[in-house]
């Protein structure tokens, strides 16, 4: 696939792809909704010029890895950027968390060649946030739609088999169907900080059984010894980050056969985004033993990677939920979002979630049978989001959550 950015024109803009976050300026990039902590439409850090540009910067998120970029420029005819979209030609489906595995090899057995692909999402991230990206002071119906119908145009002009828009926020999905992608579910469980004043507030909306499991839970995880601390900004050094780096691969490696991450990327994001950066670890005899890393958005935390030298009983439900709900409230962020899958986290106070996706399949018969497969699909998830916040472990006496 042509690695240089290619034109593809229409009467009123033009659709520029890139090979690099770096194509765009910091100024270019920083003027898109949702990028920096100044945007109206709320911060989300994984859009953040500092981390895209990290990934790729760090090795993590390259041609060699499987993750070319190929990000989507929407330009005036006089190259002011519009809007864009972050995109990768993938030649795998690893670290994407939306699985289409089966697609793949089903298209593969057919004669096809489901590879490359293109990506558009964060790299290694399950975190919903905005994909079709507006500039500032442009009408974003008009950006959005036009957007969608690049991607869908340069996935036909290049010849790859499918564009897959990754979790995305639920009001972008009309503009991608109307341009003929199909909509697929999932589901996550977040936290949701309904205006309280403390952990314990919290507890008081647990029924009683539940409220004594958790608090017994969080005594039991620091019964041996073990102290938490939270470090952003300048108290995240490269000391702490060599301690996380040891966990994070334990668990890695355990997990995907090797890491996603490597060390060259903690210490990009250590350099510019610290203050956008929680991290949680758990102390024993004098040096740290486990830890999670979470990202401080306008509104949301978010809870990503985990791992631990040493084994220690409800000591990851303490580091990556406990602690993040504490945290959440104490800054009175509206939501923490814990990553992908768990039902485990239901017990903690973290409920149900739809995640969407959408995805244009350019062969029509491989369309027909992914689109037939969706519509089932999103069905078996609402009901099981049904039945999962039927089991909450809220009192049943306290107004339903919206």
């Amino acid at each position: 696939m042509d690695q240089e950015p290619e034109d593809a024109k229409d009467a009123d803009y033009s659709v520029r792809v890139a090979a690099t976050i770096d194509a765009f300026t910091r100024a270019e990039w920083d003027s898109l909704g949702g990028t920096t902590r100044v945007s109206e439409s709320g911060y989300n850090p994984f859009l953040s010029f500092d981390f895209l540009s990290a990934l790729e910067d760090s090795g993590c998120a390259v041609r060699r890895t499987g993750w070319q970029g190929h990000h989507l420029r929407l330009e005036t005819a006089g190259g002011r950027l519009l809007g864009a979209v972050p995109c990768y030609a993938k030649s795998h489906s690893q670290g994407e968390y939306v699985f289409d595995h089966g697609w793949a090899d089903a298209f593969e057995r057919a004669g096809g060649d489901y590879y490359p692909k293109l990506q558009c999402s964060v790299p290694f991230t399950p975190v919903t946030g905005p994909r079709l990206l507006v500039a500032r002071d442009e009408a974003p119906g008009t950006v959005k739609a036009g957007l969608a119908a690049a991607l869908k145009l340069v996935t036909d002009r290049t010849g790859v088999s499918s564009a897959h828009v990754t979790f995305l926020p639920e009001t972008d999905l009309p503009t991608l169907e109307a341009a003929g992608f199909l909509h697929r579910t999932d589901k996550q469980f977040h936290f949701f900080n309904e205006g309280f004043s403390s952990y314990d507030d919290f507890l008081a909306t647990l029924a009683s059984r539940k409220r004594k499991a958790l608090k017994k839970e969080r005594r039991e995880a620091l019964a041996d010894g073990i102290a938490i601390d939270r470090l952003t900004g300048k108290d995240i050094t490269e000391s702490v980050w060599d301690d996380f780096y040891a966990f994070y691969t334990d668990t890695g490696s355990r997990k995907w056969g090797r890491p996603y991450l490597n060390r060259q990327f903690f210490s990009l994001i250590g350099e510019s985004m610290a203050d956008d950066i929680l991290l949680v670890m758990a102390r024993r005899n004098g040096r740290y033993v486990a830890g999670a890393i979470n990202f401080i958005g306008s509104d949301a935390l978010y809870g990503r990677n985990w791992g631990c030298i040493e084994d220690h009983p409800f000591l990851h439900f303490e580091v990556c939920y406990h602690q993040a709900i504490d945290f959440a409230i104490g800054r009175k962020l509206r939501v923490v979002e814990a990553g992908a899958q768990g039902e485990h986290k239901l017990a903690r106070g973290y409920r149900p979630v739809t995640m969407h996706s959408a995805h244009y399949i350019a062969h029509p018969g491989l369309r027909h049978a992914i689109a037939d497969y969706l519509e089932r699909e999103r069905r078996e998830v609402a009901h099981m989001s049904d039945y999962l916040e039927e089991h909450t472990p809220f009192r049943k006496d306290l107004e339903e959550h919206d």
